[in-house]
């Protein structure tokens, strides 16, 4: 019936569904702490806190990095 069109957009929404049951399971069974992974960067002294997260910005990258790319094939 939307030919080619049609099925590009229902696989479109098929992933972008499990993105976010992905996301909205690991929001309710791993929730973030204040350290985030380790390798983030946690400096608390009185009145002030600075939190870096290095590690969680890599792994977040690298895992729409693949996404897209395994969207683009």
């Amino acid at each position: 019936m939307l030919g080619r069109m049609g099925a590009g957009v229902g696989k479109l929404l098929m992933i972008l569904g499990a993105v976010l049951f992905v996301l909205g399971a690991m929001l309710r069974w791993w929730p973030p702490s204040r350290a985030g992974l380790p390798g983030d960067l946690v400096i608390e002294r009185p009145g002030f806190s600075l939190h870096v997260p290095i590690v969680t910005c890599l792994v977040v990258s690298v895992l729409l990095s693949l996404l897209v790319r395994w969207l683009n094939r």
